[in-house]
């Protein structure tokens, strides 16, 4: 009987604690725009949370259509961030200049208004940064994006 009493309380006391621990989370784990803020000086406001950087290293064909594509273009379409850009680095440079089905798509996405720019660094080293330009894509060293990361825009990897 006494081993089931301490069950018991040894349940309920865990129950509580876990409600605790949840209800407290939010205020202990404040998101990248609340340290932003607070980490702000005063009256400065954080203005770049509405922008977004999706930062597109894989070589992965599948990655590319049914992720990194379709939230880029959706999030311009339906206006969840208020400025986009899709940066191309890595093995993404090497698919995306020889898979005309995701040139079409692209041309969608900046078509919708996003700005794409590809890392010259890794465009050069597959061979790729003239097929890149001709895509309207901008073609530059992307040391900027430690600029965004500064600048407090959020970054989304793929």
């Amino acid at each position: 009987m006494k081993t089931k009493q301490f069950l018991i309380k040894s349940l309920i006391t865990l129950v509580v604690f876990s409600c605790f621990l949840v209800s407290v989370q939010g205020t202990a784990n404040p998101g990248p725009t609340e340290k932003a803020q607070a980490n702000a000086k005063p009256g400065k406001v954080i203005e770049n949370q509405d922008k977004l950087v999706v930062l597109w290293t894989s070589g992965d064909r599948e990655v590319a259509l049914k992720m990194v594509f379709m939230y880029t273009l959706n999030s311009r379409k339906f206006g969840w961030w208020d400025d986009i850009t899709l940066v191309v680095w890595g093995p993404s440079a090497k698919l995306l200049a020889e898979d005309k089905e995701l040139q079409d798509y692209i041309k969608k996405i900046k078509e919708a208004g996003v700005v794409l720019k590809a890392c010259k660094g890794c465009a050069d080293l597959y061979g790729v940064s003239k097929k890149l330009e001709d895509l309207g894509i901008i073609v530059k060293y992307m040391g900027e994006l430690t600029n965004y990361i500064k600048e407090g825009r959020n970054i989304l990897t793929f």
